[in-house]
């Protein structure tokens, strides 16, 4: 078996505009990416950021892999209020239309809202269903625009946080160019990781690959958590995952983007020798 591609993630620069940190990016060593849609780095709405933007990923040798879709309380295809739901989803098919221009293969999309809890039952399956239809949507146009949407796993505290959530997500939308991002961090918090990796196999596209010490979300390097990553890339092996590993690190308050090139190169190498 090939040892998997290992990628990075833009959002460890997620306020410097995307120009500024390709070059160094890829004299590092990385020559796959996700793209990270945070307005700062990049404005996914200009046609012209976005087309200069590929230009120089392309002339680069950069392969884009994916797009992170815009996440926030506020984009919500789950709303109860049609007009509310609408908003979301142009947001989202925006999105779409940055990823096919930049020649992106995938888009990542989180298939909930940034909000914590899970409201009454009655409320919680009409933000379902809403959710099925909405993510319907962005299926199609990707599917016309030539990429793949792959539903990432939510953090445990929020709706649809659990992986029965995503397994009836991914279950309710009709095109088959849909499958899962696997968030290694998110799945480690949810006490899910070893059932997510298993449930998910048939769908897994794209791995999402970060650390944490079971209490929050840091994003760190794979080996600076509690996760087990021996039993991780074997768990992945056994299941003949074949797509792509993303570093998805956070930065450390004012790192300079060589210091933060060289804790991804490290986490590349770790990862390169457990394979």
């Amino acid at each position: 078996m090939k040892p998997w591609k290992i990628g990075l993630s833009t959002g460890c620069f997620y306020s410097r505009p995307i120009l500024s940190v390709l070059d160094e990016i890829r004299a590092s060593g990385f020559d796959c990416i996700e793209i990270c849609s945070f307005p700062a780095h990049l404005d996914y709405h200009n046609r012209d950021d976005v087309a200069r933007a590929g230009e120089k990923i392309h002339a680069l040798g950069i392969r884009p892999v994916s797009l992170h879709a815009p996440f926030a309380d506020k984009i919500d295809i789950t709303a109860l209020d049609p007009t509310q739901r609408e908003t979301a989803v142009g947001e989202l098919l925006a999105a779409c239309e940055a990823a096919a221009a930049m020649g992106c293969e995938n888009l990542v999309l989180h298939p909930g809202p940034e909000r914590s809890g899970r409201p009454p039952e009655e409320e919680f399956l009409a933000r379902m269903r809403n959710a099925a239809e909405s993510l319907n949507t962005v299926a199609n146009r990707c599917r016309q625009l030539g990429i793949h949407l792959l539903l990432e796993n939510m953090l445990p505290h929020l709706l649809f946080g659990h992986t029965n959530d995503m397994l009836y997500l991914l279950g309710s939308i009709r095109h088959c160019e849909v499958g899962a991002c696997l968030d290694t961090g998110h799945a480690h918090l949810s006490r899910e990781l070893g059932m997510v990796i298993h449930k998910l196999s048939g769908h897994l596209h794209l791995i999402h690959v970060n650390d944490n010490r079971g209490d929050r979300d840091d994003h760190l390097a794979p080996g600076e958590g509690h996760i087990d990553w021996p039993w991780l890339i074997s768990e992945l092996k056994r299941c003949h995952f074949g797509g792509t590993l993303i570093l998805e690190l956070s930065s450390r308050e004012n790192e300079s983007v060589p210091a933060m090139l060289a804790r991804a190169r490290h986490a590349r190498d770790f990862l390169t020798a457990l394979m």
